[in-house]
Formats: structure tokens, sequence, C-alpha cells
């Protein structure tokens, strides 16, 4: 009989009806499920299958984790590139509210109730960046990442907190390219802060310098004035500072005098400036008018 019986098919075997299993089961389910009710005896067994089961769970919310962990990584950069780009622009703000704080001590109590108190900032202005500088060894320009989307246009002014920078001469929807204050095309409107004598500022033939040239010989100007912005055509706000004068060159034979000055903004230093949104123009035609009255070169 073993012996029939280890031959013998499954489907023929005898044993426990499947009702009498199903019975056993339930009675044992209900043992169970009573005992740790009331006296917690699967609590080893439930520690040891959620221990053993762990590294499974970890391993499929992998990709959630992976996911909130780069979406985290993403807002961090930004906030900390918006907080950047509040913070320059509140220090050139402060910057150039204390060059104009200077200016208007200078000035006498009858130019100040002509004037009046006017914040050289009162143009709406754009923070930009940097995004290359061009390898162009006789054009001193900037491309920045903002352009005509943001407002920009050119002619307006680019300042830091040192001073003026430059000046947007092409844009693009997404870009703006400036030329720096020491690029040959670029002349400023400027006047001496000791004293008022208003003058020109040309791009220097040195490099990194600029000029102010067609001074008379007798000008009163000297090493160590400072350059500001004198705020004639209209493009440039008054007071803002361009230069120091380093050297001052004079012909009594021509009768003209120039001199040579280095900028006070550092272009080189900084990634974020602000530019101006200066009505460009209504101001083109008073620009116009300044250049026309330029002195000839050849005379």
């Amino acid at each position: 009989m073993p012996q029939l019986n280890a031959t013998t098919p499954r489907l023929f075997r005898r044993g426990l009806p499947a009702e009498a299993k199903l019975a056993v089961l339930v009675v044992l389910s209900l043992a169970l499920l009573l005992g740790d009710s009331q006296w917690h005896v699967l609590e080893p067994v439930r520690r040891a299958v959620s221990v053993v089961l762990y590294p499974f769970q970890r391993a499929v919310l992998l990709p959630r984790d992976l996911v909130q962990q780069v979406n985290e990584w993403l807002n961090a950069a930004n906030l900390v590139r918006t907080e950047n780009e509040a913070l320059q622009r509140q220090r050139i703000e402060l910057a150039q509210v204390a060059t104009h704080g200077a200016q208007l001590a200078a000035e006498n109590a009858q130019l100040r109730r002509l004037l009046g108190v006017t914040d050289t900032l009162s143009q709406h202005a754009v923070v930009v960046e940097v995004l290359y500088e061009p390898p162009n060894a006789f054009n001193q320009r900037l491309v920045f990442n903002k352009g005509s989307r943001q407002g920009l246009a050119p002619g307006m002014p680019v300042i830091d907190e040192g001073g003026v920078v430059g000046q947007i001469v092409r844009v693009t929807p997404m870009t703006a390219e400036a030329a720096l204050v020491t690029d040959e095309q670029v002349s400023i409107p400027v006047q001496i802060l000791r004293n008022g004598l208003r003058l020109i500022a040309f791009g220097g033939n040195q490099p990194g310098k600029i000029e102010v040239r067609y001074l008379a010989a007798n000008a009163d100007i000297k090493e160590g004035d400072t350059i500001v912005t004198s705020g004639v055509g209209g493009l440039f706000p008054a007071g803002l500072p361009v230069a120091k004068v380093q050297k001052v060159e004079r012909d009594t034979a021509s009768g003209f005098a120039r001199a040579v000055g280095e900028p006070l903004a550092h272009p080189e230093r900084y990634r974020h400036f602000l530019v101006l949104q200066v009505d460009v123009k209504r101001a083109e035609s008073n620009r116009q008018e300044v250049e026309s009255s330029e002195p000839d070169k050849s005379e």
C-alpha cells in the first residue's frame, strides 16, 4: 500500500477534505487574532517581518526621494539667485544715493532751491547679469541676460555701485550688449564735481582709461578731481560717478588741454548691474544737440 500511495496520482489520494482544512485555518486565524489582540503574541514576528521588508521599501521609494532632492536643490538655487540680485540692487542704489548726497552738499543753496532734492535713481532700473564678454581687443563690451522683452533699449545707461559702467548699444528680445565707458564709441556729458565745469568724456586711447578732450589750456581741472554725469542730454541722470582724473596734459602751443581719468566703476569685478530705463527717444534729440556742439577735431 505505501508503494501504491507513492505512485498514485495526487488526484486520487485520500486525505482531509478541503472543508476540514478551511475550518482548521479559520480556527487558527481566529486564535491568532485573539491572542495578538490580547497578549500581542505576534509582535516579535511583525517586527522581524518589518526589518526584512525595510530594504525593499527603501528601494521602492528611492525614485521618489531622488525627485524630491532634485526639486529641493533647484528651489534653493533659484532662491539664492533671487536674493543675490536683490542684495546687489540694494547695494547699487545705496551707493548712488550716497554719491548724490555728496553732489548736493557741494551745490549752493540757490541750486538746491532750483533743482530740489531729487533722487538720481528715480528711473526704473532692471537688474541684469553678464552672460559673456565678447573677445574683441578693439571694442570693450558686455552681453547681458535680458533684452527688449524686459524693456531695455539702445542708449540706456548701465551702472554699478561705483558709478557708470557703460551704455546699451544693441538689444535682442533676450539679450543686450553694452559698451563700457572705456570704449571709443562711448561719449558721456560730464562735469567736475568740485567746480561744476561741464565737459564731454570719451573712451580713451589707452586701455581701461577715459579722456576729457578739447579743454582750454587754462581750464580749472586738476589731478584728483572727480568727474560725474552732468545730466545734459537726458540719457545719463545727473550725479552718477564716472571717473577720477589721473593726469592733465596742457599744450600751450595749441591752446588746448587733455585729461586722462580712471573709471570709478569696476565691471570686471561683478556679474550683476543696473540698467536705468530712461526715455531714450526723448533724450536722443538732446544728445544730438550736445554732440553737435562738440568742437571739430580738425580745428
